[in-house]
Formats: C-alpha cells, structure tokens, sequence
C-alpha cells in the first residue's frame, strides 16, 4: 500500500488531474476519490475507507485497479513517442526515394541515436541496413556492414536467450513439483548456456542482455543451486545484481519492456531477502508484488516463477500468526485473475493456496469444492506425489467436516497409491491417514491423546523436497480442535 501512496505523491499535477478526469470520465468515481485521498491527504487506510464507505475487501479491489489505471497511463506517456519513433522507422523506404542522399543520411543517423536510447535492436537492423547501401561506394560501407551484421547476430541471440529464459522457468515448475535430480540438472544446464550466450558482448549492448540472465541467475541462486555448489566464482553478489538493475531501469526509463520488468525486480528482492531471514528488509517489496500478483500470475510467466509468491505469502502469515485473514484478502486479489489450466504447476500451486485460505478460514465446503474441481480439470499422472499431496488436503477436509463415507473412498484410494510409490517416500501421509482413521474410531476422550502422540511424531519427521501443501498446515492445538 504504502508503494501505492509514494507513486500518487509523485505524479505531478497534470499527471494527477489527468488520471483524476478520466477516472471520473468513466463512472469510477470511487477510484477517483481514493486517488484525490491519497494525493492530496494525509489520511490512513481505515479514514479512507470509512470516507468511501467501503469494506476491506472492496477496498483492496480498489486500490488494485487504481495502480492498474496509474500504471496504464505511465506507460503511455513511454509509448507515445516510442510509437511515433517506430512510425519514422515504416517509413525509411521514404526517405531514401524522396529526399537528397545527405538528408537522407542524416536523418538515418537521427534515428540511430533515438533508436539506440529505446535499444530497438530489430529497427537498428533496419536504419543500419539502409545506411549501408547509401555507403555503397564509401569506405563506410564496411563499417555499416559490420554493425549491420553485429545487430542481425544480437538480434538472433536475444531470441535465443528470451526462449531459453521462458523454458527455464517452464522446467523450473516441473521440479518445483518433482525436486528430481534430473529436472535440477537440466535447470542448470539452461542457465549456463544462457550465460554463455551473454558473455558473448561487451557493455555496448549487453545490458538487455544482462537484464534477462540475471533474472535467471538470482532465482537460480534462490531456488536451485545455492552459491556454494556452483563452479564459476567470477558471478557477481544477488545486491550487486540488484543495483545494477536499478542502473539500467534508470538509464533505458523509455524502455516499455523495463517498465513491466521493474515489478520483477521487487519480486527477486523479496525473495531474496526472504530466502536469507531478512523479513524487516523484504517487507519494503511486499506492497508492489502482493498488489501486482494476478498481473504477475497472468503476464510474466516467461521472465519469473510468480507462483512461488503465493507460498512466499503463506509462510508470511504463518508467523504473523494471520493466516485467516488471506481468505477475505483473496477476494480482492484476484478479483480478476483467470488462471491458466495449460500451466499446470502454476494452476496447481494457485488453487492449493486458495484451498489453504479456506482452509484457515473454516470455508471448508469451497475448499472442498476447488479441489474436487482440480482433480477433475488436470491430470496428474505425471506428478503421482503431487496428486497424492492433493488428495491428502482432501482426505483432511473430509475429516474435518466428518463425511466418513468419502473419507474412507479417498483413503482406500490414498493408501493403493502409497503402496504403488513405497510407504517410505510418503511416511508424513502414512501418519496423516493414521491421524483421520482415529478421529473416526475411537471415542472422543481417547483420540485426543492419540492424534496429538501421532502430530509429535510427524512434527519430527523431515518431509520430502518438491510439492508439499501439509507444510504449510501448523500442527498445533487449532489442528487438533478441527479434526477432532
């Protein structure tokens, strides 16, 4: 929220007027007054919801498409001469049949530069393309055809890396799922080649190129192969990478592609503080990612691995002892957040975390409900441990709810699937179906002690690497009173 407030502060009045009379323009006039709130008031969260006459959930929505409006027409005020640069690019074939050859040439050289500042690698490819046939008889001639060729190559290489990046973070859902070696290995084996590729160019037109291997690099670091296992030592520190960024995001701010990008960034900050216990540091990041998370779930995919917000987000409220307070929250993050059924790993883990929500939230019905409606919509036969995972939250909420006839179908159905994988890869679910078979059994004075002897000993057990949903359920008294 606070990030919300610090972007209003900062719009200059006729930024401000013009968000303002649009927003009023159409009919969004509550939108419209939460900007003039926080633009021109120094007013706390719960004055100006009281102002609006809105709830919490309806607020949040709010100031959601609030930073989606501010954002849009952000961004236009960078595309706007960016499109009218292209529209100069179109017409090159203009220039050269209708203006003198040293007009001709200097307007090429104009845009060159004004090409160079947005970094349009593909139009350069163009302007230099030209610029080498109107050097035909020039000693010139060589050197446009050097760059010519230079950009044809970088041009190619950029390609290639954007497609290994989008195909790291496609495998990096498979063994977010798996935690296999094999799946590990070829992660690694990805971002050295993206590396290679990079080291390729010097500072002229690395930056791009920079941006997108780290991008890789410090979520590899985070997530698969910690900096003590890798080889090469010359890699520079995650904070070094981070200020690095910012350099870039400042110099290139036409950039439309760094616009979008930024909101990664925070991401990778977050998590990285995160990853390293720095909690008070990594709430600095939270408001942008937690107010971007549906964009980031919907649109970048291919630059990040969004979905481990959302387990970033429940181990939060886990130590702030809040996690019932996601359900309500849920609502209006992801008011209009479609998920995609073709990414399974990123469909599974958002449905789980919705599940988990109700979970806490005692909505166990609609828990019910979403996952019941998983398992019909996805396969997952090529993921038996997740598919045994999801089944196991089933089976709880089964229990919870005490529908025992379809507690002891999935249970019967659980205990094949144990028996197909080993009973020693999955004891922590060998000792949750012995947990909901107590709850069943015996008489109420006798069960308490026994689940309670049986959560100590799962407390103790080490649950195994990839998808796991009971980690993030605490095993402590308030478990006991559900199931029960």
């Amino acid at each position: 929220m606070a990030k919300l407030k610090n972007i209003i502060k900062q719009l200059s009045d006729p930024d401000f007027e013009h968000i303002y009379k649009s927003l009023m323009d159409s009919n969004a006039e509550k939108s419209a007054y939460l900007l003039k709130y926080m633009h021109q008031e120094q007013l706390s969260d719960t004055k100006i919801m009281k102002e609006l006459n809105v709830n919490n959930n309806a607020y949040y929505t709010l100031r959601s498409r609030l930073n989606q409006k501010i954002e849009e027409y952000l961004l236009e005020q960078i595309e706007s001469p960016r499109t009218e640069l292209l529209r100069k690019v179109a017409n090159i074939n203009e220039i050269v049949f209708t203006k003198k050859r040293t007009i001709a040439i200097t307007t090429l050289k104009k845009l060159e530069k004004e090409l160079l500042d947005y970094d349009l690698s593909n139009e350069l490819m163009l302007v230099y393309k030209t610029l080498k046939k109107l050097h035909v008889n020039t000693p010139e001639y060589f050197d446009y055809s050097q760059l010519y060729n230079r950009h044809v190559a970088y041009t190619l290489d950029v390609d290639r890396v954007e497609s290994f990046m989008a195909e790291y973070f496609k495998k990096y859902g498979v063994y977010s799922f798996t935690g296999d070696e094999t799946d590990k290995l070829e992660l690694i084996l990805l971002n050295k080649e993206i590396i290679s590729i990079c080291k390729k160019y010097g500072e002229e037109h690395f930056h791009r190129l920079y941006v997108y291997q780290s991008l890789v690099n410090v979520f590899h670091r985070l997530f698969v192969e910690a900096e003590d296992e890798m080889a090469d030592e010359s890699i520079d520190p995650i904070e070094d990478i981070f200020d690095k960024f910012d350099e870039i995001f400042k110099l290139y701010e036409k950039d439309s592609i760094y616009f979008h990008l930024r909101v990664v960034l925070e991401f990778l900050r977050l998590e990285y503080y995160n990853h390293y216990k720095l909690y008070r540091k990594a709430e600095k990041y939270l408001d942008e990612v937690h107010d971007s998370i549906g964009s980031l779930l919907s649109s970048y995919n291919t630059h990040t691995y969004p979905a481990r917000f959302l387990f970033t987000k429940l181990e939060r409220q886990a130590r702030m002892g809040s996690q019932e307070a996601l359900y309500e929250e849920n609502l209006g993050l992801f008011h209009d957040f479609e998920p995609d059924i073709q990414n399974v790993p990123q469909y599974v883990t958002y449905v789980c975390y919705r599940v988990l929500s109700q979970y806490y939230a005692e909505k166990y019905d609609e828990a019910i409900r979403w996952l019941n409606k998983l398992l019909n919509d996805i396969s997952l036969k090529r993921f038996p441990y997740v598919h045994l995972e999801i089944k196991l939250l089933l089976a709880i909420l089964y229990g919870i709810i005490k529908d025992n006839e379809l507690l002891g179908q999935l249970v019967n159905s659980i205990q094949r699937q144990i028996r197909i994988l080993s009973k020693e890869t999955c004891i922590h679910v060998v000792l949750f179906i012995k947990i909901l078979k107590i709850a069943t059994q015996s008489s109420r004075s006798e069960r308490e002690p026994k689940i309670r002897a049986v959560l100590e000993r799962l407390r103790k057990t080490t649950l195994p690497g990839g998808f796991s949903l009971t980690r993030y359920m605490k095993l402590d008294d308030d478990f006991t009173r559900r199931i029960l």
